[in-house]
């Protein structure tokens, strides 16, 4: 199944989507890898905060509501931080640093996830 990001206007945010779904897969997120490849993302569901804990890279993260909106977003999040627990989200989106800024994305925007069987 391919899953691709989108923003209201049709903008591919991210065309290669992994999702963090299960406890384990959340906890590791992007822990101990080597790259986070521009045009990808991992959606960790549910989940209202995160850290950056043996992480190698920075990242962007955008938190998001039921309806894809943006409620918080961390631009270029470095390594062993940890963001604040953002009430309401239901999900975060973790970004290779830059693209939010990139394709002008921010809080009170909406990211959608298509799925394509």
């Amino acid at each position: 199944m391919k899953r691709e990001l989108r923003s209201p206007d049709g903008t591919v945010v991210a065309s290669e989507v992994e999702m963090a779904d299960s406890v384990w897969s959340r906890f590791c997120g992007l822990m101990m890898r080597k790259e986070f490849p521009k045009g990808h993302a991992l959606v960790l569901s549910p989940c209202s905060s995160i850290h950056m804990f043996f992480m190698r890279f920075p990242i962007d993260v955008a938190f998001v509501n039921r309806d894809g909106k943006i409620l918080h977003a961390l631009n270029s999040i470095r390594p062993w931080r940890a963001s604040r627990m953002v009430f309401h989200a239901v999900a975060a989106i973790e970004l290779p640093a830059g693209t939010m800024k990139e394709l002008g994305i921010g809080r009170g925007d909406t990211i959608t996830l298509h799925e394509d069987s």
